[in-house]
């Protein structure tokens, strides 16, 4: 009997699909350890070192403390004042919230948005396990696709990239608002929350103003350059990724490329209100920049306004 050749095993279906996601993967970790390392790391710190405060004990009233932290139940049984004592949190919470509605899906520059924001979350992630922080992930459409509970290390920071990178959304369209609800049911606590988005959506304003009030909110729209002005190329279909609907458009005539990009304008300038009528802060990112200015620029101004 002749001895048994050893032979190739048969890549089953979806091998060369896994091995190309860890492949991208592993570039985005690598093309943002050195972001992290060198610039990040130091500005997300500065910004995010421990902001929230918890109750340690109670001890008697000193002159000068701050009558407002009094313990009037210790007080009235011990017959003397005590106040309560807090000390600065050392780990945070971060969650990143990730829109991967069909819109997100465009991108005529070097990627998409849903790429641009796979990115995003890599470097967040990771500045966030670097702090020693808690890092969680929720994906949703018109519905919560997804949701990670947040913990640390690297290995799991790797999987929340997986999970944006390689993630199959059931929804189509937008609910920032159901979004938002979801996300005050599931952490009662304090978070830092990044809200990736291109907002294409409607009806968030009070949901958006709710999550701001108990979490430190911080939106990161996102855009490509196509959306905001069309180049004269003459007649377009432009389809809504979201609803299927579509309109043809002369892009030669310059009317109507005025009129595009006068609503677009309109929008933006309409969210951009909203956001600083609730106060809250927001990092515009387009696809074909360098986004990583953009948020070293956001945690500068951070860091510079915490002082």
């Amino acid at each position: 009997m002749s001895a048994p050749s050893l032979s190739r095993p048969t890549a089953r279906p979806g091998d060369e699909a896994v091995r190309e996601l860890i492949r991208k993967v592993r570039r985005i970790e690598i093309s943002t350890r050195k972001v992290v390392n060198e610039v990040m790391a130091g500005q997300y710190h500065s910004v995010f070192k421990g902001r929230g405060m918890e109750f340690s004990e109670v001890r008697e009233y000193q002159p000068g403390d701050d009558v407002r932290i009094i313990d009037w139940n210790v007080t009235a049984r011990m017959g003397a004042p005590f106040v309560k004592v807090f000390h600065e949190e050392r780990e945070l919470t971060v969650i990143l919230m990730v829109d991967a509605s069909r819109s997100l899906y465009f991108g005529t520059k070097d990627k998409t948005k849903a790429e641009l924001a796979a990115e995003l979350c890599a470097l967040l992630a990771f500045s966030a396990v670097q702090n020693s922080d808690r890092v969680g992930l929720i994906i949703f459409t018109d519905r919560i696709e997804k949701s990670i509970p947040p913990k640390k290390g690297r290995q799991h920071a790797l999987r929340i990239v997986r999970e944006v990178l390689n993630f199959e959304p059931r929804g189509k369209n937008t609910d920032i608002a159901g979004a938002l609800q979801y996300l005050s049911r599931i952490h009662k606590r304090r978070a830092v929350v990044f809200l990736v988005s291109d907002f294409m959506a409607e009806g968030y304003d009070r949901a958006l103003a709710v999550a701001g009030r108990r979490h430190d909110l911080i939106a990161v729209p996102l855009s490509d350059p196509r959306e905001k002005s069309m180049e004269p190329v003459g007649l377009i279909e432009l389809e809504d990724a979201e609803t299927g609907e579509s309109v043809v458009i002369d892009t030669d005539d310059p009317t109507a490329r005025e009129l595009f990009a006068g609503a677009v304008g309109i929008a933006d300038s309409a969210r951009g209100r909203l956001f600083t009528s609730i106060d809250l802060d927001a990092i515009p990112v387009r696809t074909g920049e360098d986004y990583e200015r953009s948020l070293v620029r956001f945690f500068r101004s951070r860091a510079r306004r915490a002082k």
